[in-house]
């Protein structure tokens, strides 16, 4: 009996903890709605390894920008980028030819009548068959904003999950003949938990947030990265961020390590 009860002391004290530690699922507040006007221009730089010897380096332009038409407010991503593809045989003259990479349009808002229940931010994602990608993507994407009605000594800034399914299909001029590096067409669907943390007045810490679990509806398996970045704010208008992404699970092929960085202007 003695035993029980202290277990029992044991659970409430350690849900109290937990609580102070973190925020309550019942303590936070949709903010979805609260969409920014600010135009942000970013500068990424990517590294990754495929864990079969492979490498890539990745320079990425990345442009925000917000939208309106009548009751609908929303933004708009555009993202293009240049990728180098290289092995540790390589030379150092091949390991530094970029070519084309992946370019993409996002779009989200949220309607005052249109899916209201959801409370989501809606919009939807294409993907150019340019460079080394090789294939129209199209998919619809459900995003939501939660912010915490307390403080807790973590620090938890907001909890903002996303999801994204992405369906790709060829295009007349995509063939292995022409195109011998193209990956498979996309079926899957893409899902971020991403969740921040202060670490100081100017300094964040988000999971998640640049990449997310990935689940093959083709044929299966699953792709799960552990992802972390720090932001860090020195001016009102500039931010400067490093992350890295490193996989858990992985029995749809993505990548095995990622490092990235960003450098982010605001007007």
């Amino acid at each position: 009996m003695k035993l029980f009860l202290l277990l029992i002391i044991s659970l409430f004290a350690s849900a109290s903890y937990a609580e102070d530690l973190l925020v309550p699922l019942s303590k936070f507040d949709n903010d979805s709605q609260q969409l920014t006007n600010s135009k942000v221009l970013e500068f990424w730089g990517y590294h990754n390894y495929d864990d079969n010897d492979n490498y890539q380096n990745i320079l990425k332009l990345r442009y925000y920008n917000p939208l309106a038409a009548g009751d609908w407010r929303g933004r708009i991503r555009l993202d293009t980028s240049y990728a180098s593809n290289f092995n540790s045989i390589s030379s150092a003259n091949n390991s530094g030819q970029y070519s084309a990479g992946n370019t993409m349009v996002t779009i989200w808002g949220q309607d005052r009548t249109f899916l209201k229940p959801l409370g989501a931010l809606v919009g939807g994602r294409v993907i150019f068959p340019f460079g080394n990608n090789g294939q129209w993507a199209v998919g619809p994407q459900l995003g939501w904003s939660f912010v915490p009605e307390v403080d807790s000594e973590l620090g938890v800034t907001d909890f903002s999950p996303l999801l994204r399914y992405m369906y790709g299909f060829d295009t007349k001029n995509n063939s292995q003949t022409i195109n011998p590096n193209q990956p498979a067409l996309v079926r899957n669907l893409q899902v971020f938990p991403t969740i921040g943390f202060q670490l100081s007045p100017n300094t964040m810490l988000r999971f998640w947030d640049e990449n997310g679990a990935v689940y093959n509806s083709a044929g299966g398996g699953w792709f799960v990265p552990l992802d972390a970045m720090v932001t860090h704010r020195p001016f009102k208008d500039w931010v400067f961020a490093v992350g890295a992404s490193k996989q858990v699970l992985q029995t749809y092929r993505q990548y095995d390590w990622s490092t990235y960085a960003k450098i982010s202007y605001n007007f």
